[in-house]
C-alpha cells in the first residue's frame, strides 16, 4: 500500500502556541443552494385557447357527483394553471351551484348530493340534509373550454340534441350538457369545435362505452357486430368499429384548424375498487343455520348430478342430450354449481349466472345459479343488499343466501371478458388514431394497472386503486380523487413534452403538487 508523508509537519506544533482565546468558535454560516429556477417554454405551441373533451373524469367527477370544489381540482383545469405559464388563456368551466352535487329540474332532484366519509364508509350528503341547488333549465353561456360530459358514451358526443333541456325529462338528453349546450340540436363535438381550440385533451373516449355494462353487472348487451348505437340500451357495451368511426370523426374536426393535442386510452374499470371492494365469501352462519341452509339446497344439488347422470345413461330425449352436449355439460359444471355452507365467517353468496346450462328444458327447478367464488366480481352497491331480506315477513329469505343474487350484482369472468375485449379494441384504435395525427399519448390503462397492483408514487404518497384509504379513487370506487386528478394532468403535461419538446416536468411548478390535493372532502363543505 503507498504511504503518505504529511507535508506540512510543523503545523501541529504552531498550533499549541495558540491560546484558547485566539480561537473563533463561531462557525460561518453555510449559505442556502438555491434551486435554479426553471421557466416553462412551451416551444411554440399555441395554448391560448385550451379545450378540454371527456367525460367524468374531465369534468372532475368524483364521489359520485360534480361540485365546484371538484371542478376546480379537476385534471383540465390544473392543466390550464400549468398552460397559463407558457402563453395559456382563461379556461372557463360550467361551474354548479353549490359544493352539494347533484341537479335539479323544474326544483324536482334528478341526481343526489355527493357523497362523504362518514368514518366507516361512503354516506350521502342527503343524509345530513344536504339539497342540491343547480337547477338544469338555468342555461350557461355555450363557449365554455371544458366539455366533460359526465355520462357521455363516444357516439354522445357526435349527436344532436344531446343538450337539449326538453328531452332530459324524457331521458333522450344529459342533464350536464343540457346547461352549456348553444341549442335544442346541438353537439358537444360541435360545440366544443365552435370554440376554435389551439389545443385540446381528449379523454375517457370509449369509457362510459363499457361502464354502464359492468355498473350493471353486465346486464346490459354486448351489441360487437351492431353498428346502430341507436339500438343500444344505457347498460350495453359499444360496437368496436362503431367507435372507431366516431372517434376518428372527432379527432378530425379538433384537428382541422391545426390544433394540436393529448389523446388518453381507458383503463380497465374493473380494477377500480367499485368492483374489488366487496369480497365474494361475506356471509356468517352459525352451525345450525349452515345445517338448514345445506338442507334447503339438497335437492338442487342432487337434481343437478341427477341429469348429468340421465344424460350419461342415455335416459333422456336425443334431442335434450344434443342440447345438453352442444353447451358443454358435464361433471365439472355439476361440481361448479354445488351449493354448500358451513360454519363460519366466508360463506360465499349464491348468485345468478347466466352462462351456465339452461337445464329448465329437464327440471324448471333447476335454476342458473352457483355460488360465487373469487373470479367473480361484485358491484359495490350489493354490499347493502346482501343480507336482507327479499321477504320482510319471511326471515329465511336472506338475498345471497336463500335467495340468489341477481345479475346486476356481479360481474362473472365472461363478463368480465366482454369488458376487457371491448376496451383492448378501443384503446387500439385511440393509439392508432393519435399517432396518426401526431398527437400525444397518455396510457392511462397502464398507469391503473400500477396502482391496481403495486401502487404508484405521486409526491411523497404511494397510491392504489383500495376504496377510502388508497388516495386515488373516490368514495364512489370509479372516479378519481383530486389527488388521483392532479397526477393524471402531471401525466398530460409529461406527454406535451414528449410530443411538442416542452418542459412542464422539469420547469418549476411546472407539475401539479400532490400536496396541494385533497383525497377527500368534508361534509361542511357546502
Amino acid at each position: 500500500m503507498k504511504k503518505f508523508k504529511l507535508k506540512y509537519s510543523w503545523l501541529p506544533i504552531a498550533l499549541l502556541g495558540l491560546t484558547a482565546c485566539d480561537i473563533n468558535n463561531e462557525l460561518e454560516a453555510i449559505p442556502e443552494v438555491e434551486t435554479p429556477v426553471v421557466a416553462v417554454d412551451a416551444t411554440g405551441l399555441d395554448l391560448s385557447n385550451y379545450v378540454a373533451v371527456g367525460a367524468s373524469f374531465s369534468a372532475g367527477f368524483t364521489d359520485n357527483a360534480l361540485f365546484i370544489a371538484a371542478q376546480e381540482n379537476s385534471f383540465p383545469n390544473i392543466i390550464s394553471q400549468k398552460f397559463q405559464l407558457a402563453g395559456g388563456g382563461d379556461f372557463v368551466q360550467p361551474l354548479m351551484n353549490d359544493n352539494i352535487g347533484g341537479l335539479l329540474f323544474g326544483g324536482n332532484m334528478i341526481q343526489g348530493p355527493r357523497l362523504y366519509f362518514n368514518g366507516s364508509g361512503p354516506a350521502s350528503l342527503a343524509a345530513l340534509g344536504a339539497v342540491p341547488t343547480t337547477e338544469v333549465t338555468t342555461k350557461l353561456p355555450s363557449n365554455n373550454n371544458n366539455y366533460g360530459i359526465p355520462g357521455a358514451k363516444s357516439y354522445h358526443f357526435v349527436a344532436p340534441g344531446y343538450g337539449s333541456v326538453n328531452a332530459v325529462p324524457l331521458g333522450q338528453a344529459n342533464p350536464y350538457f343540457a346547461r352549456v349546450s348553444s341549442s335544442e340540436t346541438a353537439t358537444v363535438l360541435g360545440d366544443a369545435v365552435a370554440n376554435a381550440p389551439t389545443f385540446f385533451t381528449l379523454s375517457e373516449i370509449g369509457g362510459n362505452d363499457v361502464l354502464g355494462y359492468a355498473l350493471g353487472g353486465g346486464a346490459g348487451v354486448d351489441q360487437t357486430g351492431n353498428m346502430n348505437p341507436a339500438t343500444y340500451g344505457p347498460a350495453d357495451i359499444t360496437d368496436p368499429t362503431a367507435f372507431a368511426g366516431i372517434l376518428t370523426q372527432m379527432v378530425d374536426a379538433l384537428t382541422a384548424n391545426g390544433a394540436k393535442g393529448v389523446v388518453g386510452n381507458i383503463p380497465y374499470i374493473t380494477s377500480l375498487s367499485h368492483f374489488t371492494t366487496v369480497p365474494h365469501n361475506p356471509i356468517p352462519l352459525d352451525a345450525a343455520t349452515a345445517g338448514a341452509v345445506n338442507q334447503a339446497y339438497a335437492a338442487y344439488n342432487q337434481g343437478l348430478q341427477g341429469v348429468l347422470d340421465a344424460k350419461n345413461a342415455g335416459l333422456l330425449p336425443a334431442q335434450v342430450i344434443a342440447l345438453l352436449d352442444q353447451a358443454g355439460f358435464d361433471q365439472a359444471e355439476v361440481d361448479r354449481r354445488q351449493i354448500t355452507f358451513a360454519e363460519g365467517t366466508s360463506n360465499a353468496v349464491v348468485i345468478m349466472d347466466e352462462d351456465l346450462t339452461d337445464l329448465s328444458i329437464v327440471n324448471p327447478a333447476l335454476t342458473n345459479m352457483r355460488q360465487a367464488t373469487a373470479d367473480d366480481l361484485l358491484v359495490l352497491t350489493s354490499s347493502s343488499f346482501i343480507g336482507t331480506l327479499a321477504d320482510p315477513s319471511n326471515p329465511l329469505s336472506v338475498n345471497g343466501v336463500a335467495v340468489p343474487l341477481a345479475d346486476k350484482w356481479v360481474l362473472t369472468p365472461e363478463e368480465q371478458n366482454n369488458i376487457r375485449v371491448a376496451t383492448d379494441s378501443y384503446n387500439a384504435t385511440l393509439k392508432a388514431v393519435a399517432d396518426g395525427k401526431g398527437l400525444g399519448f397518455v396510457d392511462f390503462n397502464a398507469i391503473l394497472q400500477q396502482a391496481a397492483t403495486t401502487g404508484l408514487t405521486f409526491g411523497d404518497f404511494t397510491m392504489t386503486t383500495d376504496l377510502v384509504t388508497g388516495g386515488l379513487v373516490s368514495l364512489d370506487g370509479v372516479h378519481l380523487t383530486a389527488r388521483g386528478y392532479g397526477l393524471m394532468a402531471n401525466e398530460f403535461l409529461k406527454a406535451t413534452d414528449a410530443t411538442y419538446g416542452s418542459n412542464f416536468g422539469v420547469a418549476t411548478d411546472g407539475l401539479s403538487d400532490a400536496n396541494d390535493l385533497p383525497t377527500n372532502y368534508s361534509p361542511t363543505l357546502r
